[in-house]
Parts: C-alpha cells; sequence; structure tokens
C-alpha cells in the first residue's frame, strides 16, 4: 500500500492500481480528490469536508463514490444520487478494493461551549492504516499506522502523545498539521518520538511512503 500525504488532514491511499482519499478538505490541494475511485469524510469541518474538492472528484470519474456521514451527505447527495454512501460506528464497507470499518461518533471537545459534532474514523484494511478524523478515538484492534492529529484547536501535545501510547502502533504519521509552524515541528517530533512509544514520522506535502 502507498500512503501519500497531502497538505493538512488529507491522505491518499494506493493499492493494486486503486486510489482512496480520506478528508480533501480546504486546506488541501485543490485537486486532492482528483483521481480517486473513492473518497471518505470523517465529519463537517471545512479543513477536511470542501464542496468544491469532492465536486472536483466526482466529476473526474464518473464511478468515483463517496462514505460519509449523514450532516455531510446531507449536503451533496442531490447533486451526485447513488454515489454519496452514509455510513456510521460499527459499519463495514469496501470501497476500491480496500476493506473500511467505521470507528467512533463525535468530534473531540473544542470547549465545553461549542456543541460537539459527529465525527467518524476509518480503519483500513483490517488495521494497516487508522484515520481517526478530529477524535482520538482508539480502535478496538491493532493498528499499524496510525494517521496522527498532530496540532489542532482541540488537542494539546500531552493528549497526542496519550494517544499514541494507547492506540500502540508500529508507527505514527503526522496530519492535521496545517497550523503547525516548522519553528515547533522539531519540538513535536522529539517528544511524541521520545515519548509515544512508536515510530514517530512525518510527510511533506506530496511525499510518499511504502506501507
Amino acid at each position: 500500500m502507498k500512503l501519500t500525504k497531502k497538505s493538512h488532514a488529507c491522505v491518499r491511499l494506493e493499492k493494486d492500481g486503486r486510489t482512496l482519499v480520506i478528508d480533501p478538505g480546504g486546506f488541501s490541494e485543490e485537486d486532492a480528490a482528483v483521481g480517486a475511485e473513492a473518497i471518505l469524510v470523517t465529519h463537517e469541518h471545512p479543513d477536511h469536508f470542501d464542496e468544491a474538492r469532492l465536486r472536483a472528484g466526482l466529476e473526474s470519474d464518473p464511478a468515483t463514490r463517496i462514505w460519509t456521514l449523514r450532516s455531510v451527505a446531507e449536503r451533496i447527495s442531490a447533486a451526485f444520487p447513488g454515489r454519496v454512501h452514509t455510513v456510521g460506528h460499527g459499519d463495514t464497507f469496501t470501497a476500491a478494493g480496500f476493506d473500511i470499518q467505521v470507528h467512533g461518533e463525535l468530534h473531540a471537545v473544542i470547549h465545553p461551549d461549542i456543541p460537539r459534532i459527529t465525527n467518524v474514523g476509518y480503519l483500513v484494511d483490517g488495521g494497516r492504516v487508522f484515520h481517526p478524523g478530529d477524535a482520538l478515538t482508539v480502535p478496538d484492534q491493532q493498528v499499524e499506522t496510525l494517521m496522527l492529529p498532530v496540532m489542532a484547536p482541540w488537542n494539546k501535545i500531552s493528549e497526542v502523545i496519550d494517544y499514541v501510547r494507547e492506540v500502540r502502533p508500529r508507527r505514527a504519521y503526522d496530519i492535521h498539521d496545517a497550523l503547525l509552524t516548522d519553528l515547533a515541528r522539531p519540538i513535536y517530533d522529539n517528544q511524541i518520538g521520545a515519548l509515544g512509544g512508536a515510530e514517530h514520522l512525518r510527510l511533506a506535502p506530496g511525499a510518499s511512503a511504502e506501507l
């Protein structure tokens, strides 16, 4: 499986000539979803869900399909009838040849005064990759590669470290990093790498790794 990091929270997975994209949001490249056979969206926040980017992906290939939670599906399904599938915690499905399990229900707490929205994470191919969206969801099975939300308005580095410890992946790749400056990256790299208990890695936007 080939993992390509796109900007912020978006990742691209390729296997056997087929492509899956997760969370092509407003901080990601305009063509982040183009060429994907399947697109998964974790929740409705604009840095994860951007209608223009989804439309670009759907219009580039009439076979492209989207799997997402209800709040996102309701906003785009009318424009693309039959191509948007609604999922929730506990669901399983196959998309672009990848086996997907849905984990989680709510976005992490940003502030007690801000109502929590729904959020789901996607476990790919029995734990080879897990993308939690904007939550610190722990799947009920082993994870090889964790897509780690490293910096967000709703987390702090101690929580990120403890999340890696709880999930216990073989490796963790940073995502949700558009707000993290280059000046701060060595601090995060050193502390998560030293304390998380797993190999801690990051890719520049557009860079790839074989999993």
